[in-house]
């Protein structure tokens, strides 16, 4: 099997040793080429680099006259050196079909492999004290080659030049041979605004937050209720600084931290357990126990432990890298309240420790499960959080998750998700369960109808998803969500049962609108309509009502680093009170990636 070899790369390499190129160098890049075996041999049919064995049934024979290349002609002007080269050095091939195509782009390989065909020619001249080696005509030929091709010759000098010294620079300055850094910071300007009447909410007190459950009457079991007022407009941050470490190429070890200072305007109008639910950006959040401080957001370390099978494990596991994924709904670029982000019933453990598995079935299915007990940053261990690394709860007592996905995908522009989560809740200090941990209840606070506490809360979710791309530049998209929260007393006598609720999402979206990477996003929702069950809630049952929330956002790059994405809610019947007025929101957010 003979190497093809371009002629004007043999020439090129004999104006590379006249410029002082040495036989070394040259040398090493023919070396390479001979590791780089599937890369030297060319496919003659469509000129493209073709494996050992798809060369192996494509044989060149070596031409002995430059007469039997049919498409060289004595006009053209390198016809002399390229003679000189196949009758005198026999260094040269055609292609099967006794063409030269001399004119061809080649690639590195195929510079190698040919110059190193021709030195090993050479060589034997030497050895062998040929007569006459090198004529006149040849060092003519070359010498005015090189004249030709001097600007071109000290341009890609330069060139490589220049390549090596930033090569050089970046190996000295890079951050980490195994770890890539990348962050996003967001800035939010955000304000919420409603009628001079107020918001009606169920709070201990006016100035209570909305960590403590309401008070609840014995004889009716109305919970406490308080009129919030329209608050101030907010500027503020969240920030992410992303560590994705590979040991293998395979395997990826995260680490993601986060700060914020966030508080945005609609959690001063919410009710107890609704912090950071209707009327927020998911980015306009502190995100950690105290505003500005640090903490470790994801730590995990995902692996493949067979082909199609990869697995995740770690202490803290971000459960919506893995699960309920919606193509117009990721917070960076969609619909990015937290309400419209994610199903509002899908999991009480937003990080947690344990594990998940995904198996790629097929390029059409995907399986994922996890195991995960609940472990998130933004949640104060002095309150009961965090159980899973407390000796108290431990990973398998504390509140946790089981969640199984399927995932059905026949195109790339249409994906179908079918969730199932089994829960198991942990009550708080005063017996309650809900607030961040309280899915699928989802929100608020519930006891066991008259006020009492009760044991750990049984609770189940069904969910699907799905997206649906019909153009390039519009697709519509939904969600809907079953939940069944089980409530067992704690007091003798007192009668259980069980709080059912169901949620929907409905939505359109508009890729590219405006600009290629841009994303407008319109969704309406119904985060929770209970459907049985209301005289469990100590808080989030409001007069009956049903709360619905519109949300219109457009996600604008500026560039390929920062981003303005405007976005407008409104929130109908608020804190499921009738009786409520509308709620609008308004947020500007900017987006910094790095």
């Amino acid at each position: 099997m003979k190497r093809i070899a371009s002629p004007f790369t043999i020439l090129v390499a004999a104006i590379l040793a006249s410029l002082g190129w040495s036989v070394t160098a040259i040398r090493a890049i023919a070396s390479e080429a001979e590791t780089n075996t599937s890369a030297i041999f060319v496919d003659p049919l469509t000129l493209q680099p073709a494996s050992p064995d798809a060369a192996a049934n494509s044989e060149i024979d070596q031409v002995t006259s430059v007469s039997q290349l049919t498409d060289v002609r004595p006009t053209d002007w390198a016809f002399q050196a390229l003679q000189s080269l196949v009758e005198r050095y026999g260094c040269i091939a055609g292609y099967p079909d006794r063409t030269y195509r001399g004119s061809q782009a080649m690639t590195r390989y195929e510079f190698a492999a040919g110059l190193n065909a021709c030195l090993d020619r050479v060589n034997e001249l030497i050895a062998a004290s040929t007569e006459d080696l090198i004529k006149q005509e040849d060092l003519k030929a070359i010498k005015k080659l090189q004249e030709e091709f001097a600007a071109e010759l000290a341009t890609l000098r330069g060139r490589v030049d220049a390549l090596e010294a930033r090569t050089t620079t970046l190996e000295k300055q890079q951050f980490s041979t195994t770890t890539k850094l990348q962050g996003q910071i967001w800035f939010n300007l955000t304000g919420a605004f409603t009628s001079n009447r107020g918001v009606l909410a169920e709070r201990l007190s006016p100035t209570s937050n909305t960590l403590v459950a309401p008070s609840r009457t014995p004889i009716t079991g109305q919970t406490s209720r308080f009129i919030r007022r329209e608050p101030q407009i907010t500027l503020g941050y969240y920030a992410f600084l992303n560590f994705n470490t590979s040991f293998t190429g395979k395997d990826q070890l995260v680490t993601q931290l986060v700060a914020g200072n966030g508080s945005s305007p609609a959690n001063e109008l919410v009710s107890a357990g609704f912090f950071n639910s209707w009327g927020t950006p998911f980015t306009d959040q502190t995100g950690v126990l105290s505003a500005s401080s640090v903490a470790v957001r994801e730590f995990s370390y995902s692996f493949p432990v067979a082909e199609q099978v990869q697995v995740v494990v770690g202490p803290r596991i971000n459960t919506y890298r893995y699960f309920d994924a919606n193509r117009f709904t990721f917070f960076l670029t969609g619909a990015g309240s937290f309400n419209s982000s994610g199903s509002t019933l899908f999991s009480p453990i937003d990080r947690g420790s344990g594990a998940v598995a995904i198996w790629r079935i097929s390029p059409q299915l995907r399986f994922a499960a996890a195991y995960l007990a609940e472990n998130t940053e933004f949640l104060n261990p002095n309150f009961g959080f965090n159980t899973s690394s407390s000796p108290n709860d431990g990973l398998f007592n504390a509140s946790n998750a089981i969640t199984g996905e399927l995932t059905f995908s026949p195109s790339r522009n249409f994906n179908l998700r079918l969730m199932y989560t089994r829960s198991n809740l942990k009550p708080n200090a005063a017996g309650f369960v809900g607030g961040a941990v309280g899915e699928p209840l989802p929100y608020g606070f519930a006891d066991d109808g008259l006020g009492g506490p009760i044991n750990n809360a049984k609770g189940e979710m069904f969910g699907v998803n799905f997206d649906w791309l019909i153009s390039s530049g519009f697709g519509i998209f939904g969600r809907y969500g079953y939940g069944r929260t089980s409530i067992d007393p704690v007091i003798p006598g007192r009668v259980g049962g069980n709080v059912r609720v169901q949620s929907f999402q409905v939505g359109l979206g508009f890729p590219d609108l405006g600009k290629k990477g841009a994303l407008g996003v319109v969704s309406f929702l119904m985060p929770h309509d209970f459907t049985s069950g209301r005289r469990f809630l100590r808080s989030g049952g409001g007069d009956g009502g049903t709360q619905y929330e519109l949300e219109v956002s457009y996600f604008y790059p500026l560039n390929r680093n920062l981003a303005l994405v405007p976005a407008f809610y409104a929130i109908f019947n608020p804190n499921n009170f009738d009786s409520n007025p509308t709620v609008f929101v308004g947020n500007l957010r900017t987006q910094f990636s790095f």
